[in-house]
C-alpha cells in the first residue's frame, strides 16, 4: 500500500535526528580535543559511545515494539532522547560526555528501528524498497545541513555545547511528529507474547536465516565504510589537506549532496533492476574506490580533488548497497519486522562504533588508517554478500 505522506514525513524526521547527531559536531573535533583535554581517539570515543548506545537501543526497543506495539517504545525513547541530548550540552568533562552520548544513542535508536518496522508493517516488496530509498534520500539531507550548521554554531559564542542544544530542539520536533503523525501500525493480534526468553528466541530465529544475516552484515559493513570517513574526515581535511573550519564544513556539505543524489538515483533504479544486482554493483564500487584511496594515501599522492573524487564514488556504492540490502534482509523475516530491524540496526551500529576510533589510531597526520579501514570493511561486505546469495535461493520459512 501507499504510505501516507504525513507518516513518511514523521518517519523521516525520526530517522533524521541520529545522523544529525552524528554529523553536526564533526567540524568541532579538533577544537574539542583542546577543550576536553584529550586527543583524537578520545574525542572519537564520544562518537563510538553514541553508536554503541544506538546499537543496543535498537536491540532492546525493536523487540519491545514487536511485543507492545510501535507507539509506546517510540514515544518513550523520544522523551529520553530529548533529555539526554540537552544534558550533553552541559557535560563538564569527556567522561560525562561519553556517558551521555551513549544515553542519547540508546534512546534515539527508537526512531530508527521502529521507523523501519513501521515501513515493514505497511509496505512490502518493491514498495518497501522505494520507501526505504525515499527515507534514505531525505535522510541524506542531514550530512548537507549538519556540518554547515555545526560549523556555524561552533564558530559562534555557542561553541560545541551549542550544537547539542540545537540537537535537543530537533529531537523535540521529532518527538512531536511521532505523537501526532505515527499511528499504531502493529495490530494486537500480531504482537509477540512472552518476555526476555521470547525476545532471545526471536533474535536467534532471525539470525538463523542465512540470507537475512548475509544481507544484514552487508548493510552494516557498507555503513561502516561511511563511518570510517566520518570518524577521520575532519582530521583529513584540516590537518592533512590544510583546510580551515569553513572550508571543511563546505566539503562535508558537498559530500552530503553527493549522498543525496546517489540515494535519489538508486531509488529511481529500484523497479528497473533487481535489488540483488544493484546491491552487488554497490559493493564492487565501494571496494574499488576505497582501495584506490588507500593506495593514493600510502603513496603520498593524495590531493583534495583526488580524495573528493574517489570519496564521492565510494559514497555512491555505499548508497546502492545500503538501500537495497535493507528490504532484502527484512523481507526474509516478515513476521518479526521489529526484531529483524533491531538486529540489522544493532550490527550496523556496532561495526560503525568499531570503525570510528580505529581511523584515529595512526595519529592525526596520516590518512592511511582511515582508508585502510574503509577498504577492509568494503572487502568484508563482498564476503557477506556471497553468504547471502548462496542461501537466498533456498525455501524460506517465515519468522513469527
Amino acid at each position: 500500500m501507499r504510505v501516507p505522506r504525513v507518516l513518511t514525513a514523521a518517519l523521516v524526521l525520526l530517522a533524521f535526528v541520529p545522523p544529525l547527531a552524528t554529523d553536526m559536531y564533526l567540524p568541532a573535533f579538533p577544537r574539542m580535543t583542546a577543550d576536553l583535554h584529550t586527543d583524537a581517539s578520545g574525542v572519537q570515543l564520544t562518537l563510538t559511545a553514541f553508536l554503541v548506545g544506538m546499537g543496543l537501543g535498537q536491540l532492546v526497543l525493536g523487540p519491545l515494539s514487536d511485543r507492545f506495539g510501535r507507539r509506546i517504545p517510540l514515544l518513550a525513547g523520544g522523551v529520553a532522547c530529548v533529555a539526554a541530548t540537552a544534558l550533553c550540552a552541559l557535560a563538564p568533562s569527556l567522561g560525562w560526555l561519553v556517558v551521555l552520548r551513549f544515553a542519547q544513542g540508546f534512546s534515539g535508536a527508537a526512531g530508527m528501528v521502529i521507523g523501519r518496522a513501521v515501513i515493514s508493517d505497511v509496505a512490502e516488496g518493491e514498495a518497501a524498497a522505494r520507501m526505504f530509498g525515499v527515507l534514505m534520500t531525505l535522510m541524506s539531507i542531514a550530512p548537507v545541513i549538519a556540518p554547515v550548521a555545526g560549523g556555524a554554531v561552533v564558530g559562534s559564542a555557542g561553541g560545541w555545547p551549542g550544537v547539542f542544544w540545537v540537537l535537543a530542539g530537533a529531537s523535540l520536533l521529532a518527538l512531536l511528529g511521532a505523537v501526532f503523525a505515527v499511528p499504531e501500525s502493529l495490530p494486537a493480534e500480531k504482537r509477540h507474547k512472552g518476555g526476555a526468553k521470547a525476545t532471545a528466541a526471536a533474535v536467534r530465529e532471525v539470525l538463523g536465516d542465512r540470507p537475512y544475516l548475509g544481507y544484514t552484515l552487508t548493510f552494516a559493513l557498507s555503513l561502516a565504510v561511511l563511518f570510517c570517513y566520518l570518524g577521520g574526515a575532519s582530521f583529513l581535511f584540516q590537518n592533512i589537506l590544510g583546510l580551515n573550519l569553513g572550508q571543511t564544513s563546505a566539503v562535508f556539505a558537498s559530500a552530503g549532496i553527493v549522498l543525496t543524489l546517489a540515494s535519489t538515483a538508486t531509488t529511481k533504479l529500484v523497479g528497473r533492476f533487481r535489488p540483488e544486482a544493484l546491491l552487488r554493483t554497490g559493493v564492487i564500487v565501494m571496494v574499488v574506490a576505497s582501495a584506490a584511496l588507500c593506495a593514493a594515501a600510502a603513496a603520498d599522492v593524495l590531493s583534495l580533488p583526488l580524495a573528493l573524487g574517489l570519496l564521492y564514488v565510494a559514497f555512491t556504492g555505499i548508497c546502492m548497497a545500503s538501500i537495497n540490502a535493507t528490504p532484502l534482509a527484512l523481507g526474509r523475516v516478515p513476521g518479526a519486522a521489529g526484531t529483524g530491524s533491531a538486529v540489522l540496526g544493532t550490527l550496523q551500529s556496532v561495526l560503525s562504533a568499531v570503525a570510528a576510533p580505529l581511523v584515529g589510531l595512526g595519529g592525526e597526520d596520516t590518512a592511511v588508517p582511515m582508508f585502510a579501514c574503509m577498504t577492509v570493511f568494503a572487502v568484508l561486505s563482498v564476503v557477506t554478500l556471497r553468504m547471502a546469495a548462496r542461501g537466498a535461493a533456498a525455501p524460506r520459512e517465515a519468522v513469527t
